[in-house]
C-alpha cells in the first residue's frame, strides 16, 4: 500500500482534525504522531529517517495511506520523492493561537517539576514501552524546537519569521496543482474538492483541543488510541 496523502502541516495545525478527516473520506490509515505514541517500537523508522534521508518506507506504513502531523512533517520532502504521485496538505492556522496552543501542550509535555520528574524515573526503570515512549517525545521536541525552530520558539518574532517561511518553503517546493493550504475551520469543502471526494453529511471533526491535551496523552503513553 502506498502513501497518498503528504501532511506538512505543523503539529497544532488542525492536524489531528485532518487526520480523521481523511479517514472518514477513505484514507485508511492516516498516520499521526499518535501512532507513534501507541506503537514506539516504530521509533527506530524515524531514526533511520533523521541519520539517513531514508527509511524501511513500507515496514514503517504497512496499511497506511496518508500521514500527516509530526513526525512527518520535517521530512515532507523525502516523503514526496519515496511517493512521487502523492497530494502534499499543508494545514495553517494564524500563528498567534498556534503559538499559544503549543506552548500549553507540546512545549509541556513530560514532566515538568522535580517531583514529577523523579516519579517518571522510577516508572522508567521498571518499564521498557514507556523508555520507547518518552525517546519519541524527546525526538518531537528536539525535531521541533531545536531544529526547525532553532531554539528560538520562546522568541515569538523569531518563531513567527520561522512558522511563516516554513509555509513559503512547501508553497516553493511542492507543486501547485499537488498542494492544497488548507485552515481546517474552512470545512469540508476545500479538502473535498483537491481529493475529488463528496462531501460527508456531517460536520467536519474539530479534535484534540490543547484543554484536552494532557489527558489525551495520558492515554496514549499506556498504549491507548484516542
Amino acid at each position: 500500500m502506498s502513501i497518498k496523502i503528504i501532511g506538512a502541516g505543523l503539529p497544532r495545525t488542525g492536524t489531528n482534525t485532518l487526520k480523521e478527516s481523511l479517514e472518514k473520506l477513505g484514507y485508511m490509515k492516516t498516520y499521526h504522531m499518535k501512532e507513534l505514541l501507541v506503537h514506539p517500537e516504530s521509533l527506530k523508522y524515524w531514526q533511520a529517517l533523521k541519520e539517513t534521508g531514508t527509511t524501511q518506507w513500507d515496514e514503517l506504513y504497512n496499511g497506511f495511506q496518508a500521514t500527516v502531523d509530526f513526525p512527518c512533517y520535517p521530512w515532507y520532502k523525502e516523503h514526496m520523492k519515496q511517493y512521487p504521485d502523492a497530494k502534499v496538505i499543508l494545514t495553517v492556522r494564524p500563528f498567534e493561537k498556534w503559538h499559544s496552543s503549543v506552548s500549553s501542550t507540546i512545549w509541556k509535555a513530560g514532566p515538568q517539576t522535580l517531583g514529577q520528574k523523579l516519579v517518571m524515573m522510577s516508572k522508567l526503570l521498571f518499564n521498557a514501552r514507556l523508555r520507547s515512549v518518552i525517546k519519541s517525545v524527546k525526538l518531537a521536541k528536539e525535531m521541533i524546537f531545536k531544529v526547525h525552530f532553532q531554539g528560538k520558539f520562546e522568541d515569538k518574532v523569531a518563531a513567527e519569521k520561522i512558522f511563516n517561511q516554513h509555509i513559503e518553503d512547501v508553497k516553493k517546493y511542492v507543486p501547485a496543482d499537488k498542494l492544497l493550504i488548507y485552515d481546517v475551520s474552512e470545512g469540508w469543502g476545500p479538502l473535498c474538492k483537491f481529493l475529488g471526494k463528496p462531501e460527508p453529511g456531517e460536520p467536519i471533526p474539530h479534535l484534540n483541543k490543547k484543554e484536552n491535551f494532557k489527558e489525551m496523552l495520558g492515554h496514549l503513553m499506556k498504549g491507548e488510541m484516542v
